[in-house]
Parts: C-alpha cells; structure tokens; sequence
C-alpha cells in the first residue's frame, strides 16, 4: 500500500486516471469537478457542512439578472439555472464574503458551516444547495479489478464511521 498526500482538488483526478484507486474528497469537489469514472462508496461524515447561497443581511431578493460569486462555478451554473434564475457567475478563489460588501456581486455561493464569517461580514445564509461531507472515493476499473482487496478497505473504514 502507497499513501499519497495531495491537494484536495487533485484527489479525483489521481482517482479518476488510475494513480490511485482510492481517495478521500469533498462532495463540494465532486460536484464542482464531475465524478466521472469513480464510485462513491462512503460518506466519511467529516467535514461537514452545506453549500448555500448568501447575502447582506436583510436586503431584499434581488429581482431579474444576479451577479453571485463563488468558486463553485459549475455547481451555481446548475444551482440557478435550475430555478430558471438568469445569473452572472463571478469565480473568485477565496474571501468570498467581500464580494457583496464591495458590490461586485449580489450573492453567494459558499460552504457554510457555523455561519458566523456570514454573521462576522454582514451576511446571511440564504439558500440551501446541498450537504457537503468527506467521500470516500474509489476508481471503477480499480474496483473491478482489484474488488476483494478494495472491498475490505471500504468495509473496515464503513465499520470505523459507524
């Protein structure tokens, strides 16, 4: 057994192409990046959180045309087209909360776990898009080929979550 430390964003991918035949990622990046090639075996129940939509506290819903800014560029595409809401996507990388206050966005879409840097920056939880955890994730031909050792792994790790 190898172990590799990656960057979070990179685990699928190392998954997906075969050099690895496990990894751990987050919902968030899964549903960001596709899950193509993968199984999804395990929700870890680590990290959890929700990926919402947010706003300046109290302002009234914005009508017609959003700006919202986020990292998650895909899943909002997929998030307001499916309330047939027309929006302009803004990907910033980081300090997501500054982008309402300076009026580069109307909104958000962010993870959101206790909401207090929402409360800290004027913000409010707003809508809710999905729950977002650890995954355990695992390589289809992998899974296949290799199903006896693979299968025990994901086992023991289910029997340690409980």
């Amino acid at each position: 057994m190898r172990l590799l430390l990656l960057r979070g964003a990179d685990v699928p991918t190392y998954v997906q192409f075969g050099a690895a035949d496990m990894g751990v990622s987050g919902k968030d990046t899964l549903m960001e990046n596709g899950a193509d090639g993968l199984y999804e075996p395990l929700d870890l129940k680590i990290a959890t959180c929700k990926l919402m939509t947010a706003a300046i506290q109290g302002a009234a819903p914005r009508l017609g045309r959003l700006r919202v800014a986020t990292k998650y560029v895909n899943i909002a595409k997929q998030y307001y087209a499916s309330r047939g809401q027309q929006a302009d996507i803004i990907k910033l990388y980081g300090a997501m909360e500054l982008a309402p206050i300076m009026r580069l966005a109307d909104e958000i879409v962010d993870i959101v776990d206790t909401g207090n840097t929402l409360r800290a920056n004027g913000l409010e939880a707003r809508e809710f898009i999905a729950d977002i955890s650890s995954r355990l994730i695992v390589n289809k031909a992998s899974m296949k080929m290799k199903h006896v050792q693979i299968q025990s792994i994901i086992n023991a790790i289910a029997k340690a979550v409980g």
